[in-house]
């Protein structure tokens, strides 16, 4: 009875992770079946490298240089501010509330304040970025730019908003797995390194850290998933132009261009909208190969 139990969990285990592989196959053959007859259309080089959209223009031109960089420089300056933060306050999570009673509550009361940030929506992140961050922006855009008569004043929606917006939406992500992390590292590391003459911060930062390196790593990946995958909440306060990414200049990432024309376009317009899919698709895996083999080659290496 117990072996029959077990070959059939095994069997309901091999069909879900068929199913797992079979859907991120399909996917993946959609997206190029649907994305690469625009750029034979359009031209791989002048798709990727034209720096003018004007998809409705007479003469159209289909450029996206400008969106896929304000895309990078967006998920990367917003991984620079968030990943730090939800790291530290994971260790402060982990190990400086956990020596009174007080400081278990303050645990329990922060931790919770992480899982609701995990559950608000994102049009809520964007609707409170345009009411209260962009106002804010805006007027420091006024402070800096104070008598400029080049600079195009966006009223708050530009790359900035845009960054702290995303910055907030990936800290329960890198937080959430970064003490799960941390929790799992064994007790005995921590003791050992106290033993020897160790710190309390020289334990935290130099053993159990690089000890919890692996799962931190997979909370990095993602939120940066998160981050290149953000559409309505970017949408709200990105300002929506075609544009160098520069802080105070309104922009557009890869997936406000698909929420934002998708709904009018036709013809070669909707077959490069799906190319720009497929060229966020694109950048998702190959971040998430090179952070893969980045894990694999750390613990080859520790081994």
């Amino acid at each position: 009875m117990q072996k029959r139990t077990e070959k059939t969990a095994k069997l309901v285990f091999l069909v879900f992770g068929l199913i797992a592989v079979i859907s991120v196959l399909a996917i993946t053959f959609y997206m190029f079946v649907k994305g690469a007859p625009a750029f034979l259309e359009v031209g791989a080089l002048r798709l990727l490298f034209g720096t003018s959209w004007k998809p409705t223009a007479e003469n159209p031109s289909y450029g996206i240089l400008f969106i896929i960089l304000s895309s990078i420089v967006g998920t990367a300056a917003a991984v620079l501010i968030g990943v730090p933060i939800g790291v530290l306050s994971a260790v402060f999570l982990t190990d400086f509330t956990d020596g009174s009673k007080l400081g278990r509550r303050i645990s329990q009361l922060l931790y919770a304040a992480v899982e609701l940030l995990a559950a608000i929506p994102s049009v809520i992140y964007g609707l409170i970025g345009m009411l209260v961050l962009c106002p804010a922006i805006y007027r420091l855009e006024k402070m800096i730019f104070a008598g400029s008569d080049t600079h195009q004043f966006t009223g708050g929606s530009n790359l900035l908003s845009a960054v702290l917006v995303l910055a907030v939406m990936i800290l329960p992500t890198v937080t959430n797995i970064s003490v799960s992390s941390i929790r799992a590292v064994p007790v005995s590391l921590r003791s050992a390194s106290l033993a020897l003459g160790a710190s309390k911060l020289q334990t935290i930062f130099r053993v159990v850290l690089p000890a919890a390196k692996s799962g931190i790593m997979t909370g990095v990946v993602l939120g940066i998933g998160r981050a290149l995958g953000e559409a309505m909440a970017i949408n709200m306060v990105a300002g929506g132009a075609v544009n160098i990414p520069l802080p105070f200049h309104s922009v557009r990432f890869l997936t406000t261009q698909l929420v934002s024309e998708m709904s009018y376009s036709s013809g070669l317009h909707r077959r490069v909208l799906f190319s720009v899919g497929l060229v966020l698709y694109v950048f998702i895996v190959i971040i998430n190969l090179l952070l893969t083999r980045l894990r694999k080659g750390e613990k080859s290496h520790e081994q």
